[in-house]
Parts: C-alpha cells; structure tokens; sequence
C-alpha cells in the first residue's frame, strides 16, 4: 500500500480530475448534446487523455524536482524513497503513450493539440520551471489546453466562452503559479529557479500574485454580460471571485511561507468552483 500511495502522490489525482473534467467543460461550450452516445464515448476518451497526460506531467515535474523536494518537501515520494527514479520514470512513460493513444482514438486534431502540449510540458519539465516566471507561464498554458481541447473532441473548434474562459483561468493559475514560488523559495533559491520570489523577494511575489488573480476577477462577468453563459453561471462565479479576493488579501497582509501555501491550496478549491461555473452556464 505504501508504493501505491506514493505513486497516487506522484500522480496527484485531483489535479488530473480537475484537468480531465476541463476538457467537458470545453465541449460543453461548442455540444449541447454531449450526453449522446457518439459525443460521450470522445468525451471519455478527451478526459482520459487529459487526465494521464497531466499525471504524466506531474512524475516529471517530480522526477527533474527530486533535488529541489530534497529541501522543500522531503517527504514527497521520490525523495523519501518510497518510489525510485526508475520507477517515476516508467510510470511517466506508460501514463504518456496511453495518453496519446487516447488522443489518436479521438481523432488527428486532438492528438495534434496533445503533442503540442506534451511538448511543452517537456519543456517546462525540463528547462523552463528555471526561468521563473516565464516557466510559470508554460504551466499555466498547459493547464488552459484542455479547454481548447474538449472542442476539438467534439469536432466543433473553438467558441468565444472558450476563449473567454482561457484567458481567465491562465491568469488565475498564473497568479497560483506565483505564489506556490513562495512555498518554494529556500529550495528554488538553492538550484537558482527564478522565480518572482527568489529574485524580488516574498512581498513582491504576493503582490504580482494579487495582480494577477484581481484581473482574472475582473474578467470574469465577461461570460456573462455577453450573453454566452446562462444565468446559472452567477452564482458559482461569485463564490469564485470572492475567493479569490480574500485570499489574495490574505496573501498580502501575510506573505509567510505558510500562509502561502495555504493561499495555494484554497485557490486550486477556487479553479474547481470556477470550472463549476462554466459548467452550470452551459445549460439553461
């Protein structure tokens, strides 16, 4: 039970659910109908893509961050030692090819759209998580995919809610994306990732963080004033936003590593209530 609760860790499920359900939420904005037969059977085919490759991702990001966890999270799977590299490594390589295997049952364009993310997730893994806030900007990027892609699956292409919700999720996981440098900062500092933290300082990652979250606030009645969601979008995106204000406020007035951290839990329960919203104005 110990080596599957350590690849559970490496996977992080909820993460994956959360991008696996995106892809719904992309097609719902394009298909009405996305409980018909034809429409279902892509629909599980897009979350499952969408949902190994970010566990994939996630054993990556964990493998290339084993140095870093040593210092920051010593008790995360691969440095604790309850899974081995090699391990990590096969895990990521099987969850991988099913992934595009997923993709390629869809259809040529969904498996063109999961290449490119892979990619860039590989880039990211590898390379850009050490350019600080340009490495947060390819995760945020790789997160908004699926939204992009759950269209594609029902082969109807993008949609003005797509775009719009894209746009207000990228800023929001940007802005999570900064703070979680603050968790992260005696690790980062120690194999010179560059983060807004590192570089400028705690204080200033909790106000670029701030920034970043009060915009995608701003945006998001968009949706709404244009008449591309229901009235049953309000109420979710509400909670949403009232979150994410508070904890942005919290972040300010207390920039500890702490509180970050928890900052960075609650704003994740705050992406589920805003992909809830889109979810509940694709109908009525």
């Amino acid at each position: 039970m110990g080596k599957l609760n350590g690849l559970l860790q490496l996977i992080r499920p909820v993460n994956c659910a959360m991008m696996g359900f995106a892809v719904i939420v992309g097609a719902s904005f394009v298909e009405k109908e996305i409980f018909s037969p034809e429409v279902s059977i892509n629909l599980l085919l897009g979350f499952t893509t969408s949902f190994v490759l970010t566990g994939s991702s996630m054993v990556i990001n964990d493998y290339y961050d084993r140095q870093i966890d040593a210092i920051n999270e010593p008790s995360r799977p691969i440095p604790s030692d309850l899974v081995s590299t090699r391990e990590a490594v096969s895990l990521a390589f099987v969850l991988g090819m099913t992934g595009l295997a997923a993709a390629l049952m869809t259809n040529v364009s969904c498996l063109l759209i999961a290449i490119i993310a892979w990619i860039i997730s590989a880039i990211y893994n590898t390379k850009g998580k050490y350019t600080g806030l340009l490495g947060n900007l390819l995760v945020s990027t790789c997160v908004v995919v699926p939204f992009i892609y759950g269209g594609f699956t029902v082969d109807k292409g993008l949609a003005l809610t797509t775009l719009l919700s894209v746009a207000i999720a990228f800023l929001s996981i940007t802005g999570r994306e900064v703070t979680k440098g603050i968790v992260d900062v005696r690790g980062d500092r120690s194999q010179d990732v560059r983060t807004i933290a590192v570089l400028y300082g705690e204080k200033a990652a909790a106000a670029a963080s701030s920034i970043l979250q009060f915009l995608a606030v701003g945006l998001s009645p968009l949706p709404w004033l244009l008449e591309v969601v229901s009235d049953w979008f309000l109420p979710f995106v509400i909670l949403t936003d009232v979150g994410l204000v508070l904890c942005s406020v919290s972040l300010l007035r207390d920039y500890s590593k702490e509180n970050a951290r928890r900052i960075k839990n609650l704003n994740l329960v705050c992406l589920i209530a805003g992909l809830s919203a889109f979810i509940a104005g694709s109908f009525g």
